[in-house]
């Protein structure tokens, strides 16, 4: 496959409630690259530097330059992982990634369901991304896993918009999704219980373990072409507890995307 480019999003002023994901990507970066573990997947590929083009991390100045410099990273329709960052860098990513890769299919997981047609006053806050993608139809299909905090009117954004949402108490069917198309997977660290992950800003019990999750992105059997790691406070964190496991996955995913992507 060509190779995966890899950007990061130091950008977290659409959080509503604590700053901090802004730090994430050199974090998990440094993690991935710890000696305390070495470089291969569950799957046996060794994911090494040298797969990624690796663009660097990114200080956003205005939200929709994320849009502009993503699509100038993956116009020659490179595949996709982007360090976050608040969720609001979904929507501004997934619209540049459209217009290389025209409307996929969306995996969401996470423990919110980010579809609040606004928030605080602010449409473009990290509680809406998903709301504005599915009004722009920038994709065919979003799936939403893991979710537990589902107001009425997100509720009612769902079945606007035709969301499949999987919540906890459904969890077994997350690996079954009978997926037809290739997606693109927008991991919100907070999906996992705080158990697993406490270096949120939003501390959601009931939540996913590590394993749960892995188990979720290594069912998936269709061609992956980009992915997001969102939400990671290190302000949070415990003895980088959840920088270790943003790296894990961060690790799988990419493993995944080339075991998918021959």
């Amino acid at each position: 496959m060509k190779k995966i480019t890899l950007q990061g999003i130091q950008y977290d002023e659409k959080s509503s409630f604590l700053k901090g994901p802004a730090l994430a990507p050199p974090k998990i970066r440094s993690f991935y690259k710890s000696p305390s573990v070495n470089y291969f997947a569950e799957n046996g590929l060794e994911i090494l530097p040298e797969i990624f083009d690796d663009k660097g991390d990114f200080e956003i100045s205005t939200y929709f330059d994320i849009e502009k410099f993503t699509f100038e990273n993956i116009k020659d329709k490179k595949y996709l992982l982007t360090l976050g960052g608040d969720h609001s860098i979904t929507y501004p990513v997934i619209k540049a990634f459209s217009k290389v890769h025209g409307a996929i299919d969306l995996i969401h997981i996470d423990a919110h369901a980010d579809l609040y047609d606004t928030f605080e006053g602010d449409k473009y806050s990290h509680a809406c991304p998903f709301a504005r993608i599915m009004e722009e139809k920038l994709v065919n299909r979003l799936m939403q896993i893991g979710i537990r905090t589902l107001s009425k009117h997100q509720r009612e954004q769902g079945e606007k918009y035709g969301v499949e949402t999987i919540e906890m108490a459904q969890i077994h069917k997350s690996t079954s999704l009978e997926l037809r198309n290739p997606v693109y997977i927008s991991l919100d660290m907070d999906a996992l219980d705080p158990a697993y992950a406490p270096g949120v800003s939003h501390h959601e019990p009931g939540g996913l373990s590590t394993r749960e999750v892995l188990t979720i992105i290594q069912a998936i059997d269709v061609p992956i072409l980009g992915a997001d790691i969102v939400e990671y406070n290190p302000t949070r964190d415990i003895n980088n507890m959840t920088g270790m496991v943003c790296a894990k996955l961060f690790k799988e995913i990419a493993s995944k995307m080339i075991e998918n992507n021959p």
